[in-house]
């Protein structure tokens, strides 16, 4: 093995500790060895280096648990990120591999709003801006927030949000979108079918943080004679992939 694979190898191996060891609050060598699948004798090399610095700590129990110090380090990285700076480049790439409107939205109360957009390479456009506010029960990127939700939090949003439709398409029963939402909620993604908006079809994918919290929710806009209905988990895919990248910048590990 060459020096430089040797140098990937054992980084490789230093993040899947440091990332076993911050899902647990203590853990033995021996399940950790079974969590890293690294031989013990190779595993306590790597923990004796990274207690030595200060980021791992051995108790009296011969337990292994993250210190503080790479809590400190992260969050000193946290204060240099901004979402929608960071956000940018991953959407351009998007915009450019799919061809279509990118937006990204926040939520804001019982709404959601555009905080992003990157243009369709198209003449004919989306019909959106910066700063537009949606709603979340027929809304791609709504639908994603609301999936997020817990059920109190569904409950006090049903109650206070009469289901108005938009288009004809437009969900009008609380069962119905609740069913929407388990589904969306179950594959990761979620579809805004001509609901809001009539021959336009939106798909979106939440955007986490480093504590797995959906903090945004980025989507791909077709009019629909663009697009590909055969296409349709293709194209969730790949939205989910940009989603994926984004949120582990942001610190999230999946």
């Amino acid at each position: 093995m060459r020096e430089d694979e040797k140098q990937m190898s054992a980084v490789i191996r230093t993040i899947s500790i440091l990332e076993a060891l911050s899902k647990t609050d203590r853990i033995n060598l021996e399940n950790l060895a079974k969590e890293t699948e690294l031989p013990k004798a190779t595993l306590l090399r790597f923990l004796s280096t990274l207690t030595s610095l200060g980021y791992v700590f051995r108790d009296g129990a011969d337990m292994y648990h993250l210190t503080m110090k790479m809590f400190a380090v992260g969050s000193r990285s946290l204060k240099h990120i901004d979402l929608i700076s960071t956000a940018i480049p991953f959407a351009k790439e998007l915009s450019n591999d799919l061809g279509e409107t990118v937006h990204m939205g926040i939520l804001e109360d019982c709404n959601a709003v555009y905080v992003l957009k990157e243009e369709s390479k198209y003449t004919l456009r989306m019909y959106s801006r910066v700063g537009k506010v949606i709603p979340l029960y027929c809304t791609a990127i709504g639908k994603v927030f609301l999936s997020e939700m817990s059920e109190d939090d569904k409950e006090c949003y049903f109650r206070k949000t009469p289901l108005k439709p938009f288009t004809a398409k437009s969900i009008r029963t609380i069962a119905e979108l609740k069913t929407e939402l388990d589904e969306t909620k179950k594959r990761g993604w979620s579809i805004d079918d001509e609901e809001h908006e009539e021959n336009v079809v939106c798909i979106a994918c939440p955007v986490r943080d480093n504590e797995g919290k959906a903090i945004a929710s980025i989507s791909v806009s077709w009019p629909t004679f663009r697009f590909e209905r055969e296409n349709l988990s293709e194209y969730a895919d790949k939205i989910k992939d940009t989603a994926l990248k984004l949120s582990r910048v942001l610190g999230y590990i999946d």
